[in-house]
């Protein structure tokens, strides 16, 4: 109000404005509805979204992160959550419907909170407090996976994160290639681990069985060879990898040649030939017999590399020639003049091979490669990519923990004994914090409880044993086993996961849920011209203006 008692608009006419617990409890809701869209597809037995285009195409999948990608999501509230599944995606590389399931349920259950008069900051306290002592608890019952029976306990950590997805039939095959190749380029820096997925080259060839699927210690390139009189095979490969072209030189600044008479003409062409053959007398004399290239060949290059019998492709991605150095041990150079012996990359075998319609050329039999291929087979198109996402989650699954070295007991084990042991410890936490511990607990409790209801098991049984187990010494490591209906021990059933994974969902969830529940005001900008309908505001976001003010406006 303004000294003579007339309202004053601070923002902008059209801007729409939700306050106290009506903004909180709209945000809430919005958030949870994502949740919920991806909770029935938990678990082995979870089920499938199909995701329909603009233009009809449709896709087929369990994938927590592609589904909320694809979803076209208007709620800010609603798009964080999704936030939160890229961040787990791109920090782990799975988990991601776990962290957003857990975070709408931490939701769920501090809006029951809020309801009995608990203050937002209370309940985000004791949050956080949850977390923390969620996260130790997770650690203590975390077996080292180094050591005796290493390769068997990455494979099982594959086999768990593949069983919940659609090309789960084929886990242990695939499995035991995602753990091959994991090792294959995995290096020590600095007295740790590292493994760089970016170092694994992944080929789509739909047309077979998944069960074709192959791991090639070395690189397979989606090119053939230029000229039809090179080889098609090469034995005991000598590479050349050439950050150069094998063209005509340009000028640097725009110039023109005036030619006068055919004998001017004779001498500019002999001349670029010469050019073009010391090119390829450079290659012959460094002793290489194979050659790629990122940039072009002219068609006289490629006619004297074939003459020479040297296998050449060209145009090679930069990612995929960095591969190569790194599987044939070569070194990529930036002048054919400067290649040399040294500089030359070493593979057992390099041919063409065809899957299906396409050719490639393969690299392979390379001594110790730190870059690898895996090429996806599959019925369709759509079963390709799916396969794709399925193992970028295992391989993401096996990178961390070969990176971390400590795995935890999966199907909901880790998530009831949180949710035993901080009921436990919430009595120390004492006043109204300690309402909201005992509300994370009940949220994480959650996770066993759709999985049970997701496999069709009955979720209260399967809780109640679960609790009775965990109260048990000794039994930590029990959680539910979806393909028999039986609650056992998850390290023995061979169901486990990196514990990376488990303390990442247990961050983004909390921070997610903590950050949303923190907002009590909710200002939604005017629309822009031709915009259409009230600023993108989503269904019950409207309003909250103040009696006598424009709607939605308020005072600021």
């Amino acid at each position: 109000m303004d000294p003579n008692g007339a309202p004053m608009y601070i923002l902008k006419e059209g801007t729409e404005r939700e306050t106290g617990p009506a903004a909180r409890s709209t945000s809430i809701q919005a958030a949870r509805a994502i949740a919920n869209a991806v909770k029935t597809t938990l678990g082995p037995r979870g089920m499938d979204k199909m995701l329909v285009g603009d233009s009809g195409d449709a896709v087929i999948t369990n994938d927590g992160r592609t589904i909320l990608d694809e979803l076209e999501v208007e709620h800010p509230a609603a798009r964080m959550l999704i936030e939160v599944a890229r961040a787990q995606d791109e920090s782990v590389g799975d988990g991601t419907s776990t962290s957003v399931v857990l975070a709408g349920e931490l939701l769920g259950r501090a809006e029951s909170l809020l309801e009995e008069g608990v203050h937002a900051t209370v309940i985000a306290e004791g949050y956080r407090k949850a977390a923390d002592k969620a996260t130790d608890i997770l650690q203590g019952i975390g077996k080292d996976l180094n050591g005796r029976g290493r390769t068997d306990h990455l494979r099982h950590l594959a086999e768990t994160s593949l069983a919940s997805k659609a090309v789960s039939s084929a886990r242990k095959g695939l499995s035991t290639l995602v753990v091959e190749a994991i090792e294959a380029i995995a290096h020590d820096q600095g007295g740790r681990t590292i493994v760089d997925l970016d170092d694994i080259q992944v080929q789509k060839a739909p047309g077979a069985d998944i069960l074709e699927t192959e791991l090639v210690d070395g690189i397979v390139l989606d090119k053939e060879r230029l000229d039809a009189r090179m080889p098609t095979a090469v034995d005991t490969a000598r590479i050349a990898l050439i950050d150069a072209a094998f063209e005509a030189r340009k000028t640097e600044v725009e110039s023109h040649i005036e030619i006068t008479d055919p004998e001017q003409m004779e001498a500019f062409l002999a001349e670029e030939e010469k050019n073009l053959r010391t090119l390829v007398r450079h290659v012959e004399e460094s002793g290489a017999n194979v050659l790629f290239t990122s940039k072009g060949i002219d068609d006289m290059a490629q006619h004297f590399l074939a003459k020479s019998g040297i296998l050449a492709v060209r145009r090679v991605p930069k990612a995929t020639m960095e591969r190569l150095a790194k599987a044939t041990h070569g070194t990529i150079v930036s002048s054919v003049r400067d290649l040399s012996g040294a500089d030359l990359g070493a593979a057992g075998r390099i041919e063409e091979r065809r899957y299906a319609e396409t050719t490639f050329t393969v690299v392979t039999e390379c001594k110790d490669p730190k870059a690898v291929s895996l090429v996806l087979r599959g019925g369709s198109d759509q079963v390709v990519d799916e396969l794709d996402r399925a193992l970028h989650d295992a391989m993401s699954v096996v990178a961390t923990a070969v990176e971390d070295g400590l795995m935890v007991p999966g199907g909901g084990a880790s998530a009831e004994e949180i949710a035993v042991r901080l009921r436990e410890w919430a009595p120390s936490v004492g006043g109204r914090e300690q309402m909201a511990v005992e509300a994370f607990a009940d949220a994480i409790e959650e996770i066993p409880r759709a999985l049970a209801e997701n496999a069709g098991l009955d979720e209260i049984d399967i809780v109640m044993a679960l609790r009775k187990a965990h109260h048990d010494k000794g039994k930590s490591a029990y959680g539910v086993n979806v393909l028999t209906g039986k609650v056992e021990d998850m390290f023995r059933a061979h169901v486990v996961e990196p514990y990376a994974v488990g303390k990442q969902v247990l961050d983004s969830a909390t921070e997610a849920a903590v950050m949303i529940l923190r907002i009590d005001d909710v200002i939604t900008a005017k629309p822009s011209e031709g915009g259409g309908g009230a600023g993108g505001m989503p269904p019950g976001m409207g309003g909250g203006g103040m009696p006598g003010m424009m709607p939605g406006a308020g005072p600021f």
